[in-house]
């Protein structure tokens, strides 16, 4: 199983970004997929996450009416569009995916059983 994130870089606050997460080795359908980020000196935090279909998507607060979560199932791929960018949104950020059990909290690193190598994204002001 390979996730593959890329799409990060540098940015002046209020730019955009569009982050991609490519699955392979996995039956995508069968995943949620989330958006995690790290800062340095800080502990992994939830950005979102989408359900199988795109119907289900749930964001953190910080980035609500910000970001975007959106998936292209023909193309095993989950994309994060994110406007607006703050300072405080610089971080690596990872893609992950988990299968789906009703048990699970998917916005919870321990919601996902595979993760991406990380892409990094700096905001400056």
């Amino acid at each position: 199983v390979q996730l593959q994130a890329s799409g990060g870089g540098s940015v002046q606050a209020g730019g955009s970004l569009r982050l991609s997460c490519a699955a392979s080795g996995v039956i995508f359908t069968s995943y949620t997929m989330g958006w995690f980020r790290q800062a340095p000196g800080k502990e992994r935090e939830f950005v979102t996450s989408i359900n199988w279909n795109g119907i289900r998507t749930d964001y953190a607060d910080s980035v609500k009416g910000r970001f975007t979560i959106s998936r292209d199932n023909a193309k095993n791929t989950v994309y994060l569009q994110m406007n607006s960018l703050k300072p405080d949104d610089t971080a690596v950020y990872y893609c992950a995916a988990g299968r789906f059990f009703s048990y699970r909290n998917f916005a919870a690193p321990s919601g996902y059983d595979y993760w991406g190598q990380g892409t990094q994204v700096t905001v400056s002001s």
